[in-house]
């Protein structure tokens, strides 16, 4: 497909160290699929021509044979890098620093080979093809001033391990809905019919039907600037050795300043994705299922 002018952004540095291996090229679909290959696959069919995938330098020889090989024929297909001592003058690596900056720092690592409307992706998430259609159809839209961008929300029930407790930017929106807040709650987890979860130190009690962000943003190329400024915000923090520099926490600055308005889309579909290495066996049955309905052929690749 050679698609209208859409760009996807595929983060693919994270080292899944909560997961424990590298679950980006983990086998999860009938066929061998990968959940990055669900959204490729789904952006592709939405109109998306090309395809930046931001992968450690380290990364780059195999990682280019397996995406050229797989993908190539579909859409465009680019890397960029990812790099820890990307930093502006004046600053250093703290000593003991080897994780990634963070999904903010990672979409900045895509500036130079992107120029037109995109959307950025994890690369272990599974979204759903009316997700990008959503996602898609906004990027087609005029932007406006100050820029409108967009997140695709999830139902916070829909997106929940049973192997465990997971973190979720939780959004609140007003009542034409646009993010108003999104807020990092870390351990969410059943307590009965509801939902309780950790956020700063506090103990919060959620329903279940909150929009969360699972980490698929439509922006428009003026987002760099804001992402360039805001690191270097970042970079004065004390706690730099752990650390992260995070989309959620920017887009929430930048809506507070009044640079960006963000309209929060409904997803349409159901979120997989796998944080600990007990949903892989569920993540699989409803790949299989996905393809024995008819959502997607007998194998994405030929």
């Amino acid at each position: 497909m050679s698609g209208d002018g859409l760009t996807l952004v595929v983060l693919a540095a994270g080292l899944g160290s909560r997961y424990g291996g590298l679950k980006q090229l983990e086998a999860v679909g009938p066929g061998g699929e990968t959940l990055m290959d669900y959204s490729v696959y789904d952006a592709s069919v939405a109109g998306f021509g090309r395809v930046v995938f931001v992968i450690r330098p380290e990364m780059e020889t195999a990682f280019r044979v397996f995406a050229q090989g797989r993908y190539g024929e579909r859409v465009s297909v680019t890397t960029a890098h990812q790099r820890l001592d990307d930093i502006p003058s004046g600053f250093v690596v703290p000593v003991g620093r080897v994780k990634p900056w963070g999904t903010a720092h990672a979409t900045l690592a895509a500036e130079a080979a992107v120029a037109e409307p995109f959307v950025v992706v994890n690369a272990d998430d599974f979204y759903g093809a009316s997700a990008f259609a959503a996602a898609a159809a906004f990027l087609r839209e005029p932007p406006g001033t100050p820029p409108v961008w967009a997140l695709v929300g999830y139902r916070l029930r829909d997106t929940l391990s049973e192997a465990g407790g997971v973190s979720r930017a939780v959004c609140g929106t007003d009542t034409g809905g646009r993010l108003t807040t999104i807020e990092e709650v870390h351990e969410i987890a059943a307590r009965g019919p509801d939902f309780t979860g950790l956020a700063e130190g506090r103990t919060l009690l959620l329903k279940g039907d909150e929009p969360v962000s699972m980490n698929i943003w439509a922006f428009t190329p003026e987002v760099f600037g804001l992402l360039r400024r805001g690191f270097v915000t970042f970079l004065h923090r004390p706690d730099l050795e752990k650390s992260e520099y995070l989309l959620p926490t920017h887009v929430q600055e930048a809506i507070r300043s009044g640079e960006a308005r963000v309209q929060v889309l409904p997803a349409g579909s159901v979120w997989h994705g796998i944080t600990h290495p007990a949903d892989l066996p569920r993540v699989q049955a409803e790949m299989r299922r996905l393809h024995r309905e008819g959502h997607y052929p007998p194998t994405l690749w030929t």
